[in-house]
């Protein structure tokens, strides 16, 4: 048997190793536990980026157009001084820049994405009979495409769409242009394209889960002017590798979330709803989040990166489940290295307030219809803040944060 250095004994360098070890093959089963995916890279130049460089070279009679960047209030003034005819040229020209801006109005923003979608869809369409790509590769360009003729159907509300890479995107239920409360549902490792939505336990994606929070909330709130967002329009780690057991992809996230948070109506009131990685992605993000931002409730977390709520530095009310059978239990709660996301947001020493996960079954069930855990996600999404069911009769209602 081969023989490692300081591995037969108990020193501290032993301890430091066997933790390593150990947050190296737990969070491996984040690979296999929630999606699967399929990364994608077909080669091309990014089209949005193309877009993006166009469009700042790009003016609309004779006024340059304003910096994808700038802050969402700056950017709806912008396009409340276009007229209808200026705002749909944009779109015709710039549909990946206008679909993801945040502070573009709701309605141009799903135009955008639709035409960006057609878009994409024809380029892989052409790619299946691409004849210089293997049969793997033309069998992943009919996946994405029938995936964007799905998008495409009627009545569907895409907030935002970037076909680069694995693929972005988010999609509204509700009427978000005039919701008093929105809920975002942000999840964790292997979201892209091809994942963003499942026919079988459709309750895994990100769209089931939104979809299933969404019907909760109307049956609690019927004609409640209310939003759910299913919110992929970040860069998740590929499970299969170390990368979900670091910060990086979450500090990406975190900045792509507060850009939205920062979009979203002056007047509503959000609840972030975020499940296993997507917690760390809410825990970053939390410190410079909007005030408008009144819940972060976190399902199946390995951890926010912090080991007190408190540390999150929000005025939000921090909130946390975990069924009895999700396996994230056994995740070390520490960080040693760059690895592990801190302490367990349901133990008592982190000051959350812990839900009831009550028939959610293991770390992909939260979001199941008839389960404690997404009834508690309504009730926060409506602002039912008294209604909750909390974890083992505690009061969590008047919490700690």
């Amino acid at each position: 048997m081969t023989s490692f250095p300081g591995l037969g004994s108990s020193s501290p360098s032993t301890t430091a190793w066997r933790t390593l070890l150990a947050l190296a093959v737990v969070f491996v089963l984040l690979a296999i536990t929630g999606w699967t995916a399929i990364r994608h890279h077909n080669g091309t130049m990014d089209p949005r980026a193309q877009e993006l460089s166009a469009w700042r070279q790009g003016s609309v009679s004779g006024r340059p157009l304003p910096d994808p960047n700038t802050e969402p209030r700056q950017l709806s003034r912008f396009f409340e001084s276009l007229t209808p005819a200026q705002q749909t040229r944009l779109v015709l020209r710039y549909p990946l820049v206008v679909g993801n801006l945040n502070g573009a109005p709701v309605s141009l923003r799903y135009q955008a994405n639709r035409r960006a979608l057609i878009q994409a869809r024809n380029v892989e369409q052409q790619r299946t009979h691409d004849s210089a790509l293997t049969p793997y590769g033309r069998s992943d360009a009919r996946r994405r495409m029938h995936r964007y003729e799905s998008m495409l159907s009627p009545g569907r509300q895409i907030l935002a769409f970037d076909p680069a890479g694995s693929g972005r995107a988010a999609e509204v239920f509700g009427d978000l242009a005039h919701a008093r409360r929105v809920a975002v549902v942000v999840p964790g490792v292997d979201t892209d394209i091809l994942t963003f939505q499942k026919t079988a336990r459709p309750e895994t994606s990100v769209l089931g889960m939104a979809r299933a929070v969404h019907r909760a909330e109307r049956s609690l709130r019927p004609g409640g002017a209310h939003a759910v967002i299913a919110w992929a329009d970040y860069t998740s780690p590929d499970g299969t590798n170390l990368e979900s057991a670091t910060g990086k992809r979450a500090s990406e996230g975190a900045l792509r979330l507060r850009a939205l948070v920062n979009g979203l109506p002056e007047r509503s009131r959000v609840a972030l709803l975020c499940h296993s990685y997507g917690s760390v992605v809410c825990g970053v993000a939390a410190r410079d989040l909007s005030r408008k931002v009144t819940d972060i409730a976190v399902a199946g977390s390995p951890g926010m990166r912090a080991e007190h709520a408190s540390d999150l530095g929000t005025t939000a009310r921090v909130w946390a489940m975990r069924d009895a059978g999700d396996w994230i239990e056994d995740v070390p709660n520490l960080e040693v290295g760059g690895l592990g996301h801190g302490a367990d947001p349901v133990s008592p020493a982190f000051g959350a307030r812990v839900l009831s996960a009550d028939g959610a079954h293991g770390h992909s069930g939260y979001f199941v219809p008839g389960t404690e855990s997404l009834a508690n996600f309504a009730r926060l999404g409506v602002g039912d803040i008294h209604t909750v069911t909390c974890a083992n009769g505690d009061d969590c209602r008047s919490g700690p944060t």
